[in-house]
């Protein structure tokens, strides 16, 4: 993608599986997340270890993915794992 990206943002998300998450982001760019380890890592997750409850995130304000227990996920880390790209890269080196 050509041009000055001011940030990451993401355009849509859906449910897919156990932990798995489908993410379109602004770029275009779109694929899988697996974030159970993530989920089992903190505990303001705890209550997402239930992938039914897991199910039910949505997309704030930002847009940033959360879930009712305050547990959210900004953009740039989720761009990082379904993309293997860094974003930003040239300014997280400075």
């Amino acid at each position: 993608m050509e041009g000055k990206m001011d940030c990451i943002t993401i355009s849509r998300a859906r449910y897919l599986h156990d932990y798995r998450v489908w993410i379109q982001f602004n770029t275009g760019e779109s694929g899988e997340a697996d974030l159970k380890d993530i989920i089992y890592k903190f505990p303001i997750a705890a209550p997402l270890r239930d992938p039914a409850a897991f199910a039910k995130f949505h997309l704030d304000a930002w847009p940033t993915l959360t879930w009712d227990c305050g547990f959210d996920l900004d953009p740039e880390y989720l761009y990082e794992i379904v993309t293997g790209k860094v974003p930003f890269e040239s300014i997280k080196k400075r």
